[in-house]
């Protein structure tokens, strides 16, 4: 699974030289907002951008030495820059160039995130329509309910994506954000104007106010946003995991031609897909809970939170990438069982009419309270018995004095719970 993924968008984002991409690119942006008011020459600017670049073995090594990753590398572009170099990061202060490029990068992770959400919201719209009108019986506590369309689910799940959409676009925008206000965010040595051009050239708004780093509820945002995508994955994964219970069996994940569930049970065919779901979802919960941890730093500024977010900031990123793949070809292959939803929707004898006997008793003039207590002794009597739901009504004389033989077989028709799943689909995809 992992040497895979890191080849994929998203595993790439997050590569260290990317990473240092970012910083430099962060960097030429300053020195081409210096050198348009003035301060840096033409010609030196010129020459920065030809030669600037870097090598990550080089900042390894300078790295071992200094124990300073920025040092590092600016140090190793300066050696490819020469003199020139000096006008490099005027006026900054590490943060200004780290969180900047993290903005650039999760914006960009942000936008990866997004087109999956896409894609799999159209999945599960096309499944929707396909098992639209497929009756199944709906469960409650794990127990017979009413019926319900397998279709339904599939729209709950489509609208559950519809939100997640609307916060991954909205983390986007409350993380795109640059900081180049110096040591302590009093822009000291580095006037406003350089923060504003900088931002603009890299499509980010400047951070309103900062100290020597950009606010870390923007980032525990970011991934609390990315934990509750996760919560929405591991929802449709735990249904599917229920559904493929032998005793249900409505539905099951794929099953490829010489896949194998089990080295002991040759029979087996497990929920592995959904199962790896539910605990990698886990992960992500966890990371969102160590940036909120990340968003109380001393004073100005201490680095507790860096250690940390250079793991859960990628790793939550890739994760959730990883996911969202994953369950859309659960989703695209789903092997689906109508007749068994049919033979278990029989399980319970018809039992789940009993709501709609009561309402029809009590259009009959009798109290509430009676009315259920009537219903809830022949319930329990036709799942005792083991026997037809409808025929112990029948038989009753007290539901025989209210409702006649007619009525008592109108309410089983399956069609008066299914009569307003067009109203459903139309509020859900329009």
């Amino acid at each position: 699974m992992i040497p895979r993924y890191t080849r994929s968008e998203m595993g790439a984002l997050w590569d260290i030289e990317k990473k240092y991409q970012k910083w430099l690119q962060v960097e030429i942006a300053a020195c081409e907002a210096w050198a348009e008011i003035g301060e840096i020459p033409k010609n030196a600017l010129k020459l920065i951008k030809k030669r600037a670049k870097f090598d990550v073995k080089s900042i390894d090594e300078i790295e071992k030495v200094v124990k300073h990753d920025v040092i590092a590398f600016l140090t190793s572009v300066a050696q490819n820059v020469g003199p020139e170099a000096r006008f490099i990061h005027k006026g900054l202060t590490s943060s200004d160039i780290l969180d900047t490029a993290l903005a650039l990068l999760m914006r960009d992770a942000s936008d990866i995130i997004i087109k999956d959400i896409l894609k799999i919201m159209e999945v599960l719209r096309v499944q929707a329509f396909k098992y639209k009108h497929l009756p199944m019986i709906g469960r409650s506590h794990g127990v017979h309910a009413e019926p319900i369309t397998f279709g339904l689910k599939f729209a709950l799940w489509f609208e559950d994506m519809k939100r997640n959409l609307e916060r991954i676009k909205r983390a986007r925008e409350i993380i795109s954000v640059g900081k180049l206000s110096g040591a302590v965010g009093t822009f000291s040595n580095v006037p406003p104007l350089i923060e504003e051009k900088v931002c603009k050239k890299l499509g980010l708004k400047p951070e309103t106010i900062a100290t020597q780093v950009v606010q870390r509820d923007r980032h525990a945002d970011y991934l609390t946003t990315l934990a509750l995508i996760a919560a929405s994955i591991e929802k449709i994964a735990i249904e599917i995991r229920h559904l493929q219970r032998t005793e249900v069996l409505e539905a099951e994940e794929p099953f490829i031609a010489g896949q194998k569930g089990s080295s002991a049970m040759p029979h087996k065919r497990n929920p592995v897909g959904c199962e790896n779901l539910s605990g990698l979802a886990r992960l992500v919960r966890t990371n969102a809970l160590a940036a909120i941890e990340n968003i109380a730093l001393w004073h100005e500024r201490d680095i507790s939170h860096s250690s940390v977010e250079r793991v859960v900031i990628p790793d939550s990123s890739i994760l959730i990438d990883y996911m969202l793949d994953r369950l859309s070809g659960i989703l695209q292959g789903l092997q689906v069982y109508p007749k068994r939803m049919k033979e278990n929707m029989d399980k319970s004898y018809g039992l789940f009419t009993s709501q709609r006997v009561m309402l029809a008793l009590v259009e009959k003039g009798l109290d509430r309270e009676k009315a259920y207590s009537i219903v809830q002794n022949n319930a329990m009597r036709s799942w005792k018995r083991r026997i037809s739901f409808k025929k112990v009504l029948l038989k009753d004389k007290e539901v025989k004095k209210y409702l006649t033989s007619s009525e008592i077989n109108a309410i089983f028709d399956l069609s008066y719970y299914l009569k307003n799943i067009d109203y459903i689909f139309q509020r859900v995809f329009g």
